[in-house]
């Protein structure tokens, strides 16, 4: 007779409703959405905010505080998710996910409340923001493992699919959203988000369950420390290199900058050592012995570095020169900007779900390789379309995009989580995460100093020239036209017409035409888009280059694997799992296609138990007639 201390903590619980997978499902995702619209919000509202606290984003010295505001939250979730990961599976993936969705939400009030001006409120807005990001850590390193656990293997694709879904179209909701409230008033940007908040940390905490068995170790605090240092020291380089330094155009010179990104190497690369030397890591490096693991994380690394930046560059495209050259004033191209994106998830929409769930039959490498093609083509569509583009086919390719990435997304999560033994999914899925969450930041800065470069080649002598052309006396012209280019960049994301601001009285000395020609919506449009074409065009031949190498990367994940079946059951799709046992141990020992050499399909690992309720070794097979 089994004893009753071998039962898993889910069953001597008593085992959930039929109904709960979709309670998760729905509660997960929810979390997951406020999350990732609380990410994206503030790109389109900045304008209004910056406005109400009395900050001037142009200015000398601001453009750091815009970059932190932005950028803040996704370094603070990236470097916390996996050990957030670790906390769930040591302590309870519910727990950890509840709490996330209480800190979320009282930094939500917090960010409401915000009652100073000037770099005080700037800066308080940003320290809130990042302990907001805490919490959003905590809630996107257990969502994923928390469905995983809920659902059975034939119905994770869609499960996690939706989930995904619901969190890069969150990213692009949180763009209209931001648009409709920020001018009415910009508190109701953060204010938003509290009442979803509130009703989902209440819900998670009646309903949501732990049914996995928890496993309570010591916590690997050198792993954490060096991982923690060594991602925040590169991620701040890479936010300090896109920013001006001493005269230079970009900061990437800057010594600060150099150690930044070289002491987080090392550290990383000294954390890389620790967890191969620590009984109970943070971070399961054995977990890369898994094809598939392995495999979906690369190229989510990869995709992540491909769209991360897209996001950016369309809002700048759409705001700083394509709606104010058709008639939209620089106050009302936030909002557009978000509405003429909608294709974008539109797309993802209707790939993700439907791609999930047939990516449970047959598998994630058919719809995670095409989607990267896809999306790979779709960048290439959008290189060849001129700036000043006609709208109807700049949406069908953003539709196509957003095709190929819920192509991909949902079955690359899927089969991730899929590879991963039971004990090790809240790990695993924030490792995942990281990678992400990461990419997401590197894809920034990449994408930004790539336009930069390509607007340093001929956005000086364009100004010096143009603004002449009108009148402007030649010292007053240099001094414009010797702007950093990233100014321009956060004036075109900002929805501002810089040339008012930098001109300043000036503008009263020209003739009044010039003057309303040069303040109009055409002039500032006109004169930086050739030069912003060449840098669009730069940023769009790195995409493809990522995409490409992601679709490789996921062409070699192998065939559909599930952690726990056999090769017979992968193949034939959901069942039952047949045990090695029940087919006697002259069978011998199977290798599924997609698990590392030497590690047979099926068997306990990691310390699982098996049903005797004894611990079966890492890659050993439990003896036969032991079911």
């Amino acid at each position: 007779m089994m004893p009753v201390t071998a039962e898993p903590r889910a069953v001597r619980l008593g085992a959930p409703g039929p109904h709960y997978k979709w309670i998760a499902l729905s509660n997960t995702t929810l979390g997951v959405l406020m999350a990732s619209v609380n990410a994206s919000i503030l790109l389109i509202a900045l304008p209004d905010i910056f406005r109400g606290i009395k900050v001037n984003p142009l200015q000398a010295g601001n453009s750091s505080l815009l970059l932190w505001l932005i950028m803040g939250y996704m370094v603070v979730t990236a470097v916390l998710v996996v050990s957030f990961g670790r906390l769930g599976d040591m302590y309870g993936r519910v727990r950890m996910y509840n709490l996330g969705f209480a800190v979320f939400t009282a930094f939500s009030i917090l960010l409401s409340l915000t009652w100073m001006q000037g770099t005080a409120g700037a800066l308080w807005l940003i320290l809130m923001r990042v302990c907001q990001g805490v919490g959003g850590a905590m809630l996107m390193a257990n969502s994923a493992a928390i469905l995983t656990d809920a659902f059975p293997t034939d119905q994770r694709g869609l499960a996690l699919g939706l989930n995904q879904v619901a969190g890069i179209a969150g990213s692009f909701v949180g763009l209209v959203l931001g648009g409709l409230l920020g001018p009415v008033e910009w508190h109701l940007v953060f204010l938003v988000s509290v009442p979803f908040g509130l009703f989902g940390t209440v819900w998670a905490y009646l309903k949501l369950r732990e049914l996995a068995a928890r496993r309570p170790v010591n916590l690997d605090w050198w792993g954490n420390i060096t991982f923690g240092a060594g991602l925040v020291a590169l991620l701040v380089g890479i936010t300090y290199g896109i920013q001006p330094y001493r005269g230079q155009t970009m900061g990437w010179g800057n010594p600060w900058v150099i150690a930044a990104m070289a002491g987080g190497a090392a550290l990383l690369a000294g954390f890389c050592f620790i967890e191969t030397r620590v009984e109970h890591p943070m971070f399961r490096m054995d977990l890369f012995r898994i094809r598939a693991f392995n495999a979906g994380n690369l190229a989510g690394l990869l995709s992540g570095l491909g769209r991360g930046g897209l996001m950016f560059i369309l809002i700048i495209w759409l705001q700083g020169i394509y709606l104010p050259r058709h008639g939209f004033d620089f106050s009302r191209t936030p909002l557009w900007a978000g509405i003429y994106m909608l294709p974008l998830t539109a797309g993802f929409l209707l790939a993700g779900p439907v791609s999930g769930w047939l990516s449970d039959h047959f598998g994630a490498r058919l719809f995670a390789t095409g989607g990267m093609v896809v999306a790979a083509g779709s960048f290439w569509l959008l290189e060849m379309l001129p700036v000043n583009f006609s709208y109807w086919q700049f949406a069908l390719i953003l539709l196509l995009n957003g095709i190929g990435m819920g192509l991909f997304a949902s079955p690359n999560r899927a089969a991730i989580m899929n590879s991963l033994p039971p004990e090790r999914r809240g790990v695993g899925s924030g490792m995942a995460s990281t990678f992400q969450n990461s990419s997401m930041v590197l894809s920034i800065g990449i994408f930004f100093s790539l336009i930069i470069l390509g607007l340093t080649a001929t956005l000086p002598s364009t100004l010096m020239h143009g603004l002449t052309a009108q009148g402007v006396p030649a010292a007053d012209a240099a001094r414009v036209a010797a702007l950093p280019p990233v100014s321009v960049l956060f004036a075109s994301l900002l929805g501002y017409n810089p040339v008012r601001t930098l001109l300043g009285p000036v503008i009263a000395h020209l003739a009044p035409a010039r003057a309303a020609y040069l303040t109009g919506r055409s002039f500032f449009p006109s004169l930086i888009a050739p030069s912003f074409g060449h840098g669009l065009s730069v940023a769009f031949d790195f995409a493809i280059a990522a995409c490409l190498v992601a679709a490789v990367a996921s062409l070699l994940r192998g065939k559909r694997y599930v952690h726990g079946e056999q090769p017979e059951q992968a193949a034939a799709g959901p069942g039952p799992a047949i045990s090695r046992a029940h087919r006697g141990a002259a069978a011998g020992p199977l290798l599924a296609p997609d698990c590392p050499a030497g590690e047979p399909a099926g068997v306990a690992e990691h310390g699982q138990r098996d049903q005797a309720g004894g611990p079966a070794m890492p890659g050993t097979a439990p003896a036969a007639g032991s079911r």
